[in-house]
């Protein structure tokens, strides 16, 4: 992993003077110990007129996996050797990002003891990545970074180079010229926007990122027209963490426009809404509401061990974990990328032996029977079916009722017919892109009543969310309970 920051001077302005901002000294070649390797800093080149100073890192694999989300307890999702091989020892990616902030700290922070006056200095710079992973490809790299006062060059690499009919991969060569630019402010673009671009991190991101986010985005983030896209992303896409930076990145932009502090809008905004909330009580969001219902009907039928099919980035596992009731809870996904958010968002590599004994992800299609699946109490599957092609149902059908045959199984997908109760939902349109059908109240039960009958199971049906007396809720849930219809049937 390799990056080289170039600057050009006079002999009254000379280029070496990089070497004081970033307290490395040009005439030697210095390691530093970091998480994850060794991050070496040299100077190919340092007299007056040219100077480069070139940052190389040493990723550990296997310390990176020790020191991640790879411990093994509670059944990591990655796959075993894809831990270890990998492009992180060869692809600018967080793990740079971190490097930069860890041995050239001072310098992204503009301090310089030796030379006061260097930091404030707008000079010209060069920055050149040799692999940069880019998901969005070069046109994303040009636009996260010209608006910043980059001349952008980001050339896409060849899958092969001797066999260009494969097409690019997802990395480039970037090439970063500035003619005026102080260098903190440059260090700091690039420890927002190296993760940015990977869309990617190697470690848990928590709610002090929010604050590291912001403090290297001073003075540019606020009115870059990407902002909503870097936040995101620099957030592993945590939708609480990203309101809360957007929110205090508008506070900011407020108070530039009317020249005052952010703390006199933020007190001002705080008794805005504390005023309203006493008139107006925010109403609970659907899939918290979703969520309440499923551990209500977990709860009634006594399931100790539920397996939650589909389970995303595991906001169901997560809930079922505060409740000691649930003994042994098992998330299968066939997405290796949710479950690694799962993983993060459950804190896996931290959790107590008790704990981490109670939970299990790993990776697995419903469109197939898995022998993992079977002897459980309860299974879930919420809001998956209407992502599946409809001639595929009967697999998964056969895989959970069939083959797995849990004693309760507990099925919640949307309402169609409460569509037209959405105001921001055009018509005709399905509530998320990856949808392939939504039914109608009629058609689940119609569906669940045949399944439920050549399975041997019972079923009954629950309202999620407000009934609406012509359209009915916006998600509709079927119980279904093994045994129950040839009981009723002997009786």
């Amino acid at each position: 992993m390799f990056l080289t920051i170039s600057t050009t001077g006079s002999a009254e302005r000379p280029a070496t003077d990089l070497g004081f901002l970033l307290h490395k000294h040009p005439e030697k070649a210095q390691a530093f110990s970091t998480s994850y390797g060794t991050a070496h800093v040299l100077y190919p080149e340092a007299d007056a007129e040219r100077c480069t100073a070139a940052l190389l890192l040493e990723v550990d694999a296997v310390a990176l996996v020790r020191r991640g989300k790879g411990k093994g307890r509670g059944g990591a999702p990655d796959a075993a050797l894809a831990q270890y091989v990998n492009d992180r020892p060869y692809a600018a990616s967080s793990l740079l990002a971190v490097a930069l902030s860890g041995v050239f700290s001072s310098a992204m922070r503009g301090v310089c003891a030796a030379r006061p006056e260097l930091p404030g200095q707008p000079r010209p710079l060069r920055i050149e990545v040799p692999a940069l992973p880019a998901r969005g490809g070069a046109e994303l790299v040009r636009r996260l970074f010209e608006p910043l006062g980059w001349t952008v060059t980001a050339e896409p690499v060849a899958l092969d180079a001797e066999f260009p009919e494969w097409g690019d991969s997802r990395y480039v060569h970037l090439v970063l010229e500035a003619a005026t630019l102080t260098l903190a402010e440059a260090l700091r673009h690039l420890y927002v926007l190296l993760p940015v671009l990977d869309d990617a991190k190697h470690y848990w991101v928590s709610s002090d990122e929010v604050d590291k986010l912001l403090r290297a985005g001073e003075g540019w983030l606020p009115a870059h027209p990407e902002q909503k896209l870097i936040t995101s992303r620099y957030l592993s896409r945590r939708w609480s963490l990203t309101r809360q930076a957007m929110e205090r990145l508008e506070l900011v932009r407020l108070a530039e426009v009317d020249d005052s502090d952010v703390e006199e809008i933020d007190n001002a905004v705080a008794a805005e809404t504390e005023s309203e909330s006493e008139s107006e009580e925010k109403p609970t969001p659907l899939a918290q509401q979703r969520r309440e219902a499923i551990l209500a009907a977990l709860r009634a039928c006594g399931a100790a061990r539920v397996l939650d099919l589909g389970c995303g980035q595991g906001q169901l596992v997560q809930a079922l974990l505060k409740d000691p009731s649930f003994t042994e809870i098992v998330g299968v996904d066939v997405s290796m990328r949710a479950l690694t958010i799962a993983s993060r968002r459950l804190k896996l590599d931290r959790m107590g032996e008790r704990q981490a004994a109670r939970v299990q992800l790993f990776q697995g299609s419903l469109a197939y029977t898995d022998k993992r699946l079977k002897g459980y109490d309860a299974a879930v599957l919420s809001e998956v079916i209407e992502h599946l092609d409809l001639p595929r149902l009967p697999a998964l059908e056969y895989a959970v009722f069939g083959a797995a045959r849990p004693r309760t199984v507990l099925v919640t997908t949307p309402n169609v017919e409460y569509n037209v109760r959405w105001e921001t939902l055009p018509a005709g349109h399905v509530r998320h892109g990856d949808h392939r059908f939504e039914w109608t109240r009629e058609e689940f039960r119609a569906w669940a009543a045949e399944v439920a009958e050549r399975h041997g199971y019972g079923v009954e049906f629950v309202p999620v969310g407000p009934d609406d007396p012509e359209v009915g809720p916006p998600t509709q849930m079927a119980v279904f309970t093994a045994g129950t219809v040839k009981e009723e049937k002997a009786a």
